[in-house]
């Protein structure tokens, strides 16, 4: 399952980003909020055959569906994992931010658990994601707490269910003995699931 529902506000005007089997693919940046007040700017990229004449533009409420989507960023210029919310659907919506996300796949590496300094427990996981043509999105998740300990469980190859949220994240790295600020792009997990079935029951009357 591969399945994203974000409603928020556009950061900017979409813009072309690149083509896609003739098909024009326009991006922007969408501002979701969370009940803490923090906002997460995400990448949406929006085929030009769903916008149907609506041209979003900066200050726009819009609902987004569609699926996650990952590629490798050859270009040398930021980060080397490319994170997206692929649009199927966009329409403008001043309803309240929604940010879920319901996913499965199967770990591609060790869970890497651990702790931060204040003591939370955190797991990092690669998920790979099956598409269409044989190809595979290899998408980061992180999770917190029991969630976390019981991911840590989990080996290599074996299958994971989850909702989420999809999360920007800003930390900072030691490039050359100096700090730069970066930000990660991933899925926060809220729960497990047991299936694609279950997932389906979290997701209810959203898809």
């Amino acid at each position: 399952m591969n399945n994203v529902v974000l409603r928020g506000i556009a950061a900017q005007a979409a813009e072309l980003s690149h083509t896609s089997y003739e098909s024009r693919i326009y991006r922007l940046w969408l501002d979701v909020g969370r009940l803490s007040g923090k906002v997460d700017r995400l990448r949406v990229l929006l085929p030009e055959e769903i916008l149907s004449g609506l041209s979003p533009g900066e200050g726009d409420g819009l609902e987004i569906t569609g699926q996650m989507r990952t590629y490798n960023n050859k270009s040398g210029v930021g980060g080397r994992l490319i994170v997206s919310a692929l649009a199927r659907d966009i329409t403008l919506s001043d309803g309240e931010p929604a940010n879920r996300v319901f996913i499965s796949g199967t770990l591609c590496r060790a869970p890497g658990y651990r702790k931060t300094p204040l003591g939370r427990e955190i797991c990092d996981i690669m998920l790979a994601v099956p598409r269409s043509f044989n190809r595979t999105n290899y998408l980061p998740l992180i999770a917190w707490g029991g969630t976390a300990r019981a991911c840590a469980q989990m080996e290599t190859g074996q299958p994971l269910f989850a909702e989420g949220r999809f999360q920007s994240r800003a930390y900072t790295k030691v490039i050359d003995d100096q700090p730069v600020e970066m930000t990660a792009y991933e899925v926060s997990v809220v729960r497990l699931a047991n299936s694609d079935e279950e997932l389906l029951e979290m997701g209810g009357d959203l898809f």
